[in-house]
């Protein structure tokens, strides 16, 4: 398996329903798997030291994915090779008064990380092109008299070019967005929710609004397919990753995440020949104490 297998930057139209939700694989492989999932963490925090130390580009990870998908597992996973000290993680809930009150994309602007860190977004701005459309939410927004009689069509597709032009406009100023949708299937989302259920640890984890977003599966397929085709650039890939298996899930999200980083090919500062003097006369004064 290769990462750029399910990546997807506009040049040809998405399909969920051609989308896979697992592979076969044997109990052996899934060992292999965790083996390189930890082999891509060390790596991944050797390039994240450079990413810091160069300190001139940022990356921006944006996870969605249905509920019980893994996003938490694979955040806690995945990245436990890096230094928390360069990384931001922030979940986007249900909009405070606050961010209601401004427009949508300014929550998640202000949490965008420093250049020269990664911040992690547990859902993220895709939540207004997803959830807003699947339960109409949009309708009872306080809009512009200009937009009171916007279609829906019109609405979204406002939207996705909005969301098209912040995401060049991070490119250009430094910044790679990588987008990463957990494909979960809805039999294996079902097991998940029955095992919160059956397992007193996993109680808390459990919702029952869960459950009655379930009724509307197809709605929710229906607004990924759309948000994924009208997003998917060659600045800002969507990957939209198997997750039926979480051990498959984790390495092909270690995988996006190497693969980017590499291609901002962060180093280390190469310092002035006056700079190197100067250390080296700062060392001599230190032997010399």
């Amino acid at each position: 398996m290769n990462i750029r297998d399910f990546q997807f930057d506009g040049s040809e139209r998405f399909l969920m329903a051609n989308a896979v939700t697992s592979v076969e694989a044997d109990e052996g492989e899934r060992a292999v798997y965790a083996q390189l999932t930890a082999t891509n963490t060390r790596l991944m925090g050797e390039l994240q030291d450079r990413l810091y130390a160069d300190g001139r580009e940022g990356l921006v990870i944006l996870l969605q994915a249905m509920d019980a998908a893994g996003k938490d597992s694979t955040i806690k996973h995945v990245m436990s090779g890096v230094n928390p000290q360069g990384v931001m993680v922030h979940s986007f809930k249900q909009p405070s008064h606050l961010e209601l009150a401004h427009d949508y994309l300014w929550r998640a602007i202000t949490q965008l990380p420093p250049r020269g860190t990664i911040g992690l977004f547990n859902r993220s701005y895709y939540e207004d092109v997803l959830i807003v459309r699947v339960h109409g939410l949009w309708r009872d927004y306080s809009l512009p008299r200009r937009c009171l009689h916007c279609s829906e069509d019109e609405f979204f597709g406002r939207r996705y070019r909005q969301i098209r032009d912040l995401e060049e406009y991070l490119y250009e100023n430094g910044y790679r967005v990588l987008k990463v949708f957990l494909n979960v299937s809805k039999d294996e989302q079902r097991r998940r929710f029955l095992a919160r259920i059956d397992n007193e640890r996993k109680n808390w984890k459990f919702s029952a609004a869960d459950v009655e977003e379930r009724k509307l599966w197809s709605s929710y397929m229906d607004a990924y397919e759309q948000a994924i085709n009208a997003t998917s650039t060659r600045h800002a890939p969507w990957h939209v990753i198997p997750a039926d298996q979480k051990w498959l899930a984790r390495w092909l999200v270690s995988e996006a995440i190497v693969d980017v980083l590499r291609q901002m090919d962060p180093r280390y500062p190469t310092l002035l020949a006056a700079a190197k003097r100067e250390l080296e006369e700062d060392r001599a004064r230190l032997m010399g104490e």
